[in-house]
């Protein structure tokens, strides 16, 4: 009933509305700039933790692909619902508490969000590298505007070249995405195709050349040199910022209110793109540290990505001309990987303003159904963040956030299925793959308090900062802009288990218990792993 009246005002075209134009394969390839995320810290990793370095993508895609199944259940929940996990869980802790719910939106968004600025640094790094070479003075040239040590050491914020032709970039993607869904998901899939069939290639062909060696991917010890508790640390640093990549393609259930069908595309769309990303992620990293080595990993121009475009051709046996052709599909990648962010962000901004956590100018759309001025706040945010001059530490606090949000989402399973069991439900992961979830909120939990020490001393103060100013911007929302109440759309959309009393909290204390146990893991956990 609610899929039937919601279908009909979505096409209608009205102002204001997001449009179901799409289906999910649409969304999938929407969500194709998800494996080229691998390309952003792939060289970070192997340099901070050594050989472990292709056991911890297996790993970290894995956890991201178990994770899936949670989300696709409490997605198909909302078929009216766009933003993604953040949002559909954040329905089931509205009921416990009125901050929990917005923090999750929130972390979601800030979670995403700098894929465009960390995207956008390192696309235009290629343009420059490409137009001008390394040594050029012009990739030197810096204006510094702002002293940032005490957010991290030797963190300013500055104007270079990088930043001025990654704007550029961003703003192309931006119009890109103004004329809707429907024409953004056409140009995706054909970027998409050529960037995966690339990486897919780079992927399988040393394996099959024999090129990946054994003696490249092991012992498996980190580059402390044992299993201490170092090593531990640098290990569990290396999970904790792989997971920013490899959980990502649940981004494919942003679109959910922009379904044809949302019954049967939601778990369709989220199942395709992490059946794709445990392929990329596991091949991909594989066979670079099979035919590169540790030491090749540690190049300079591996861990800033510069020099990756010439390693791939390499390990393909190309020469020059493969070279070239690698940093273009590389360029592509990362737009892509932007594309792909401004989307899913901009929709959760927008779905967070329509539900009441989030300042009520975000949920406009316009004739296309595009969500511009979500899209115009997130490009503004990450104007910013273009300045910052050290996006691994960007990448990090991002983390942080994304952790956060996967802890509560993945615990919002269990509480739908307690307070709303009676709610129809087109595809019900089975029990054992929500404790699985509930298991790996844990993990989850763990990694942010013992990784986030791997990145900076300033990484998990700096996320704590960024996740309190959600604080300031609800209270203005719900209690100044809406006067203590929430939305009737977003109420209506929380009976969907028939439970019409937010009052009634049928799990009672397990949702505090659940909250207080996560808090105590992180904080034990950042005690005993440090360097």
């Amino acid at each position: 009933m609610m899929v039937s009246t919601t279908e009909s005002t979505a096409q209608s075209g009205g102002g204001g509305t997001l449009h179901r134009t799409i289906g999910w394969k649409d969304a999938f390839w929407m969500a194709s700039g998800v494996p080229a995320l691998v390309l952003f810290s792939i060289g970070g990793i192997a340099a901070t933790i050594g050989s472990p370095s292709w056991v911890i993508w297996m790993l970290s895609v894995s956890f991201g692909f178990l994770q899936a199944f949670v989300y696709a259940e409490i997605a198909g929940l909302f078929p009216s619902k766009s933003g993604g996990a953040s949002v559909y869980g954040a329905a089931a802790w509205v009921r416990y508490s009125k901050i929990i719910a917005p923090l999750s939106v929130w972390c979601n968004w800030l979670a995403w969000t700098p894929v465009l600025a960390i995207g956008g640094g390192l696309a235009a790094g290629y343009v420059l590298t490409s137009l001008f070479g390394t040594e050029a003075s012009i990739n030197a040239w810096e204006i510094t505007l702002l002293n940032l040590d005490f957010l991290n050491e030797g963190l300013t914020l500055r104007i270079n070249t990088t930043s001025i032709v990654g704007t550029a970039i961003l703003f192309c993607v931006f119009m890109a995405q103004h004329h809707g869904i429907s024409r953004a998901a056409k140009i995706q899939t054909i970027m998409g195709l050529a960037v995966l069939i690339p990486l897919l290639i780079v992927g399988i062909v040393p394996l099959l050349t024999s090129d990946v060696l054994t003696a490249n991917l092991t012992p498996v010890v980190p580059i402390s040199g044992s299993w201490d508790i170092e090593g531990t640390t640098l290990f569990l640093g290396g999970l904790f910022i792989a997971a920013w990549s490899a959980y990502a393609f649940e981004t494919a259930i942003c679109y959910t209110s922009e379904f044809k069908d949302p019954q049967r595309d939601t778990v369709r769309a989220i199942i395709a793109a992490g059946v794709v990303c445990v392929v990329v992620y596991t091949l991909v990293p594989l066979s670079f540290q099979g035919v590169l080595g540790v030491e090749g990993m540690l190049e300079p121009g591996i861990v800033d990505g510069s020099a990756v475009a010439g390693a791939m051709a390499g390990m393909v046996g190309g020469g020059s001309i493969i070279a070239k052709i690698m940093v273009v599909m590389l360029f592509l990648a990362l737009v892509l990987a932007i594309m792909t962010s401004m989307a899913g962000s901009s929709r959760t901004l927008y779905q967070g303003s329509v539900d009441g956590w989030l300042p009520k100018f975000l949920s406009h759309a316009n004739e296309h159904g595009a969500p511009t001025k979500a899209m115009w706040t997130d490009l503004g945010f990450n104007l910013i963040l273009l300045m910052m001059s050290d996006y691994l530490f960007v990448l990090a606090v991002s983390n942080c956030c994304y952790l956060v949000f996967n802890f509560l989402n993945l615990h919002s399973g269990w509480l739908h299925r307690i307070d709303n069991g009676n709610a129809y439900r087109p595809w019900k992961a089975p029990k054992i793959l929500l404790w699985i979830g509930g298991g790996l909120a844990f993990v989850n939990a763990v990694l942010l308090g013992a990784g986030a020490n791997v990145w900076g001393e300033g990484t998990l103060r700096s996320a704590i900062i960024a996740i309190a100013l959600i604080l300031p911007v609800f209270a203005y929302r719900h209690y100044v802009t809406d006067k203590g109440k929430f939305p009737e759309k977003m109420l209506e959309d929380l009976t969907v288990g028939g439970n019409t009393d937010l009052s009634v909290r049928k799990a009672g204390m397990l949702p505090y218990l659940t909250l207080m146990a996560g808090l105590i893991v992180v904080v034990i956990s950042n005690q005993i792993f440090h360097l």
